[in-house]
């Protein structure tokens, strides 16, 4: 089983050894964002409560031989003696991580100066693992999203309590058990949905469409690019460059609480407005925090229809800007995570990009990556992560129309020019 706590929900899944998925739970849960400087969980609910809800719901009638858990990074709650959060979960791009030393850093100095007593802080993988089984534990992918609280020999004593921090564990073996079913610490959910999505190739490109728009080009050797990230891939010899951007279901589902979702659609390409999407700011390639959307060149001709348009094709623009400062040769787009039910989204993130998008069969990514690690912690798979390429499935390709492509061409330039004027404003 694989449990994935996201940004509005919690996904579990249960599969087979071969990755089929035999049972699946979906529980939605809210996002406090009254403003743009807050973005925040009740994390006794979406961390705790949801996930044995959703893990009891996926179990029933199962023997489940283990179990792995995925969560945004980073997050922080201040819990009990029991493990219970007593404070809002703070998620990634809320203004308390804006800390000269790191996200992480800052929300750990805000809640040790808000909940001072607090026996300890946990991520939200720690606050589940917890309910699971017991124990509270990270991987030490998660533990690198913590820097620099944690160094060479763990968590760093000049940085924290080491104490009042989850556990760490630096392999794959099972920090507790539910039943008789052993589980893996929790890991970061980007990387779950890396392990079964099969963008293993150079030229290559991942972009998962949740909540947060993630792309991650693969390439050859390390290549490093202004305002991009670059991380190792599970393949020998390859790295992954890009990284996150507010311009997905964060941005996508504003506008579509602003006009609708309506069933006409633009039948002309060429008649689009443009959406700078940067509703709360924006992450890479930009990394400013203040940058705001704004809608432009809207006119009396345009409708729902072509606004809501705009927003997908501005989505898919966000993923061609990162592709571009790359330098990478991008040959395919693999589509993950639950913003692949959008076919408007898909067709868009193709036309945009003018590449063709093989959409995941299984949108529950991350949650299925998690499963996969819980095999390895049960002693059923190796602990060669980059063997999860098997479980890597094709639902559908989205091609790239061409007249809809050519007329992205034309506006693209338009929309890198009126992005970079609204970051001009905004500094």
């Amino acid at each position: 089983m694989g449990i994935d706590i996201g940004t509005t929900s919690v996904k579990a899944v249960a599969v087979d050894a071969d990755g089929a998925v035999r049972a699946r739970a979906r529980t939605p849960h809210g996002v406090n964002a009254p403003s743009p400087a807050v973005l925040e969980h009740d994390a006794a609910a979406a961390w705790h409560t949801s996930v044995t809800a959703a893990c009891d719901s996926v179990s029933a009638g199962l023997k489940v031989a283990g179990i792995g858990l995925a969560a945004m990074v980073p997050s922080l709650s201040a819990v009990d003696d029991n493990g219970v959060p007593i404070s809002p979960g703070i998620l990634y791009g809320d203004h308390r991580g804006h800390h000269p030393d790191g996200e992480f850093v800052g929300f750990l100095r805000s809640l040790e100066q808000a909940v001072p007593d607090a026996p300890a802080y946990w991520p939200a993988q720690a606050v589940a693992g917890n309910a699971l089984c017991g124990a509270a534990a990270i991987d030490g992918v998660t533990a690198m999203t913590c820097l620099p609280v944690f160094g060479a020999d763990g968590w760093d004593p000049q940085w924290c309590d080491p104490a009042r921090l989850p556990a760490l564990a630096m392999d794959s073996s099972p920090v507790g058990y539910r039943g008789d079913a052993p589980v893996a610490a929790g890991t970061v959910d980007a990387l779950a949905e890396q392990l079964v999505a099969g963008a293993d190739s150079p030229g290559d490109v991942l972009v998962i469409c949740g909540t947060t728009l993630i792309t991650w080009a693969v390439c050859q050797g390390w290549p490093e690019a202004e305002g991009l990230w670059t991380i190792p891939h599970l393949q020998p010899g390859l790295s992954a460059i890009g990284g996150p951007s507010n311009a997905g279901g964060l941005f996508l589902e504003r506008v579509r609480g602003l006009v609708g979702d309506p069933a006409a659609v633009p039948s002309h390409p060429t008649r689009l407005p443009l959406w700078v999407p940067y509703i709360r700011g924006e992450r890479t390639p930009r990394h400013d925090p203040d940058l705001r959307a704004a809608l432009v060149g809207l006119d009396v001709g345009h409708g729902p229809a072509e606004v809501l348009a705009a927003a997908y094709e501005a989505a898919g623009f966000v993923v061609r800007h990162h592709l571009d400062l790359a330098g990478a040769a991008p040959e395919r787009i693999v589509a993950v995570g639950g913003g692949t039910h959008v076919e408007r989204w898909m067709q868009a993130l193709a036309d945009a990009t003018n590449l063709p998008v093989d959409v995941a069969a299984v949108p529950e990514g991350a949650a299925r990556g998690a499963a996969w690690l819980a095999r390895i912690a049960a002693g059923l798979e190796s602990r060669d992560w980059a063997e999860a390429r098997r479980w890597a499935r094709t639902g559908r390709r989205v091609e790239p129309r061409a007249d809809w492509a050519e007329a992205c061409d034309r506006r693209y330039s338009q929309w890198r020019a009126a992005c970079d004027q609204r970051s001009e404003v905004a500094q």
